[in-house]
């Protein structure tokens, strides 16, 4: 787990599907202390696999780091190679979350995936692993109710 051939400070083209993007890992630099690292990505986007017609959802990411670090750069990577594919929300938010626990191994991660309705009826697809450690704030997702969404 070291910093060669991150695909940070380079020109990296966007992978064209999920299984083709690699996300790079580096150490924490605190192991020995627990904290929250959070992502949100409120243009997620992917493709009906019925339709085609585009989904948007916004993620909102949690982990606890053991010995390592999601680097931003290839998350964002992983993420927008989702645009031109087709994919079940479902498939979509845990695929998503379980490349990060496969990559990092934390000590804690969570997912929610906040889709926007098509249809009418919004779809929130909520994951998560391991244990929040007492010492880890846990903030609520920031995600706007409407009426819609419970």
């Amino acid at each position: 787990m070291g910093k060669k051939n991150l695909q940070l400070g380079r020109a990296v083209k966007l992978p064209a599907s999920p299984d083709k993007a690699k996300l790079d890992v580096v150490p924490n630099p605190h192991p020995g202390s627990d904290y929250l690292v959070r992502f949100t990505a409120p243009e997620f986007t992917t493709l009906c696999p019925i339709t085609g017609q585009p989904d948007f959802a916004h993620l909102v990411i949690d982990y606890v780091p053991a010995k390592a670090l999601v680097e931003s750069k290839s998350l964002k990577l992983l993420l927008g190679s989702f645009r031109n594919i087709g994919s079940f929300h479902e498939d979509c938010t845990l695929t998503v979350a379980k490349r990060i626990q496969d990559a990092i191994k934390p000590k804690f991660i969570r997912i929610a995936g906040y889709w926007y309705p098509r249809g009418g009826m919004p779809i929130d697809v909520f994951w998560q692993s391991g244990k929040i450690p007492n010492t880890v704030w846990l903030p609520d997702p920031g995600v706007q109710n409407y009426r819609g969404r419970g």
